[in-house]
């Protein structure tokens, strides 16, 4: 299971780098421009920073046509590093320049992903990533969790080297059924881990638990405890 953050907020980063096994970091235009006018490469160097190469860092180009797509690609890739994953759109002209970067030995997370043949036609393209839109689906009611299993059948099928990356999740059951599809990665926002980990139910169980043991120990942790039995 691979967890990447969709967000180019350079606090939020830093903060759940410590709780989180990430692997990598996604980004889009409309997540940019949350940030404000940033200086697109030197924001972005910057997340390569603190996430390190051992971390991705997927970034999407806002091209349409193939040539213009390929020359922003290696932008991109000269402005932060080689190692960069470009996000394109599955469309008539993003697969021309999938194929294209490809060969050239580019890392690409296709994206913009809706129907089952668009990520049949990114396996047989070898992107890297697949990033189908979990909630957007839903919102024009296809099935999402079918487009998902989908998917990983014809990876699999294929022995494609291709990963699913779910993305665009409302609620912790999308991502539930991103995984139960068989997806190897999903992408979510700060927002929703930390709905998740900060939820109500969690917190009542914590404070339950620290009142059942003041009930027998008051005050004392079980730090204390331990000192206090070694006379340290």
């Amino acid at each position: 299971m691979e967890i990447l953050l969709d967000t180019a907020n350079i606090e939020r980063i830093e903060s759940l780098q410590n709780v989180l096994p990430l692997k990598g970091i996604t980004t889009n235009p409309s997540i940019l421009k949350k940030e404000g006018e940033i200086d697109f490469f030197k924001h972005l160097r910057k997340i390569r920073n603190i996430i390190g190469l051992e971390q991705t860092l997927h970034v999407q180009v806002t091209a349409t046509t193939a040539e213009k797509m390929i020359k922003e690609a290696q932008a991109i890739r000269e402005g932060i590093d080689p190692s960069v994953y470009i996000k394109i759109p599955v469309t008539y002209e993003g697969l021309k320049a999938i194929k294209a970067l490809k060969k050239q030995g580019v890392n690409i997370t296709a994206t913009a992903i809706y129907t089952k043949l668009q990520g049949f036609l990114a396996i047989a393209a070898n992107a890297d990533y697949l990033a189908p839109y979990y909630n957007r689906m839903e919102n024009l009611g296809i099935n999402a969790e079918s487009v998902m299993s989908s998917l990983q059948r014809e990876i699999e099928r294929t022995n494609s080297q291709s990963k699913l990356l779910g993305a665009s999740y409302k609620t912790i059951e999308q991502i539930n059924g991103t995984f139960d599809a068989g997806a190897q990665a999903i992408t979510v926002s700060p927002e929703l881990i930390e709905q998740l980990l900060l939820s109500n139910t969690i917190v009542q169980a914590v404070e339950d638990f620290q009142e059942d043991w003041k009930v027998i120990h008051g005050e004392q942790s079980i730090d204390d405890l331990f000192h206090k039995r070694h006379n340290i």
